[in-house]
């Protein structure tokens, strides 16, 4: 299996944001995780369409980025026309779930499904087919820096079991409290994309970091 890791800016200097991306990507990213937050479906307000645009210069990997916002159809194409890659949502800030994974097919993302901790599995029985991936939080949306909720991991691991039985590459990512200590684990359980925002950012040294988890990762 192909391990990404996918480093968050909502624990970057955003004072600084263009530089913070060529050097997490020069230090090994395989992704750039980029947290859009409403303070309506979350708590906090972050970043939007503009600022996307603006790193996607900065970005020679893929722009991953996770809408946590309410509703999501209208900023799907502002963010596909600002260099995105990947769009991910909530299902509960959808109002049609399937008509807003099409909607991110149009605009030329890959559409990928968000479940909270206590979100059930049911909103993928009518939807996994359609996905390029799948976003397990691992922690409650809306601040970085939390702890791993541990009860995540066998819900990665039923997720991992329902895409091997689909037979599709997609790809399931695991967001909130990755670091260096526990990507072994979560990768057991069945993830193969990492977010981490304060395990890299936080460090003085983000290579040192990113080597440390593949070098985890290689002895799953």
């Amino acid at each position: 299996m192909a391990f990404r890791i996918a480093p968050s800016i909502l624990s970057a200097d955003f004072a600084r944001l263009g530089e913070e991306v060529r050097a997490v990507t020069k230090a090994g990213a395989d992704l750039i995780h980029f947290d859009v937050m409403d303070n309506h479906y979350v708590p906090s307000l972050t970043v939007g369409p503009l600022v996307c645009a603006a790193l996607r210069p900065h970005a020679e990997v893929p722009l991953d980025v996770h809408l946590m916002v309410k509703p999501v159809d209208r900023l799907v194409s502002e963010f596909a026309r600002a260099g995105a890659s990947i769009i991910s949502f909530h299902p509960e800030a959808s109002e049609h779930i399937d008509r807003t994974i099409a909607l991110i097919r149009e605009n030329g993302c890959k559409p990928g499904l968000v479940l909270n901790p206590a979100t059930p599995l049911a909103c993928l029985d009518y939807t996994l087919e359609k996905l390029d991936l799948v976003l397990l939080m691992s922690v409650n949306p809306g601040f970085g820096g939390q702890q791993f909720i541990q009860s995540v991991l066998p819900k990665i691991t039923e997720v991992r079991r329902r895409i091997d039985a689909l037979g599709r590459d997609i790809w399931l990512e695991v967001d909130g409290g990755v670091k260096a200590d526990n990507i072994a684990s979560i990768a057991r359980a069945g993830a193969d994309t990492f977010v981490a925002g304060s395990a890299i950012f936080g460090a003085k040294d983000y290579a040192a970091v990113i080597r440390e988890m593949r070098a985890r990762l290689a002895m799953v």
